[in-house]
């Protein structure tokens, strides 16, 4: 993918959509185009969280994964975001994501764009804003599907 290519991607992304040209730019710089097979594990739980992925086609699942069980938590697909740990300094990630199917998205660095939100404090507000959203759907979600294993209705 060409950077014109990333610029136009990121432009009508769900999660960065309103952003300025200088900021789009900024996330094309460190944006890569990635591809993961259907059943691919592209983050594990405990491991060190490192980049930040806005999907673009296909979809993933966050699972809560333990030795005896997974559960799907949420099914993620073009426009959502996932590794929203990767901003935060030495953060381990929390959940699995999969993919249940052919899926692309773009990574950002993590450690490149916590700086890149640093630099341009305007552009921080926003990704941190954006996050702390994104935070706030996977805690309600996680909830939601405890309350569906204990039997409570939402």
């Amino acid at each position: 993918m060409g950077d014109a290519t990333l610029t136009r991607v990121l432009r009508t992304h769900a999660f960065t959509q309103g952003f300025s040209e200088s900021q789009i730019e900024t996330l094309a710089d460190l944006a890569s185009r990635v591809v993961f097979a259907e059943n691919e594990v592209i983050l594990i739980p405990g491991e060190r969280s490192t980049s930040f992925y806005l999907l673009i086609a296909g979809s993933v699942a966050v699972e809560l994964r333990t030795a005896l069980y997974s559960v799907c938590v949420q099914a993620l697909g073009p426009g959502h975001v996932f590794g929203w740990s990767a901003l935060l300094d030495r953060q381990d990630t929390l959940f699995q994501v999969r993919a249940r199917e052919r899926t692309s998205a773009l990574r950002l660095d993590g450690g490149a764009l916590a700086a890149a939100c640093r630099a341009e404090p305007q552009l921080g507000a926003e990704i941190y804003c954006r996050t702390l959203q994104v935070v706030a759907g996977r805690v309600k979600a996680t909830e939601q599907r405890f309350a569906e294993m204990c039997g409570v209705k939402l």
